[in-house]
């Protein structure tokens, strides 16, 4: 693990006890159709999810799939694990870094992450990760908050980043579509749903 995983790791650590309280009028706000329409991308039998966090994504799960999901914060596998007790859910949480996935090559049919590559200190190398263990012709699903295409709210953006950094671990003024393009994939699309500010990726290997 690097240092930079590391010092972001813990500030995720710090703040998992409150994070849904933290993120929850936005949740309500913006994020909960955006969620559904990824869910609803789902193909295959065996998914994984990376950043599971709190476990946010739970209510958005299909029935009778094999689904593991992963996290680098072992306090937010705790919060998760809470959750999944109290939903009765069948699913497996491991902690884990994206940044250097315990699986296979070619192992998942689908693997989908929910705001995550705002926080991975090394996001190619995630990528290449996603991309490594996602079965051939397989794809990866991503929801990602980006650096905004307005050229008024972008400069803010930058602003800001370092202070959101700092508090939260997590970067605002990302490119994770050309992030995501330069990883080899065979195919990237911007799905139609996506805005200025949140993206919805879908990559085929």
């Amino acid at each position: 693990m690097t240092i930079q995983t590391d010092i972001i790791k813990k500030r995720y650590d710090r703040i998992a006890p409150y994070f849904d309280r933290i993120e929850g009028m936005m949740e309500k706000m913006m994020f909960g159709d955006l969620r559904t329409h990824i869910w609803d991308k789902l193909t295959g039998e065996k998914i994984l999810e990376v950043g599971v966090g709190t476990g946010k994504n739970f209510s958005y799960y299909p029935a009778n799939k094999n689904i593991s999901a992963i996290d680098f914060s072992p306090v937010m596998i705790q919060e998760a694990k809470k959750k999944r007790q109290s939903l009765s859910l069948n699913i497996e949480l491991l902690e884990m870094d994206v940044q250097a996935l315990d699986f296979p090559d070619n192992h998942f049919d689908t693997v989908i992450g929910t705001f995550l590559f705002c926080s991975v200190p090394d996001p190619k190398q995630g990528l290449r990760e996603l991309k490594r263990v996602c079965k051939p012709g397989g794809e990866v699903l991503l929801l990602e908050h980006v650096l905004s295409s307005n050229p008024l709210i972008a400069p803010i953006m930058h602003l800001l980043n370092p202070l959101t950094v700092r508090l939260v671990g997590a970067n605002i003024n990302r490119k994770t579509v050309k992030t995501v393009q330069a990883c080899g994939f065979s195919s990237v699309e911007v799905l139609a749903a996506s805005s200025h500010l949140v993206k919805l990726i879908r990559a085929v290997k």
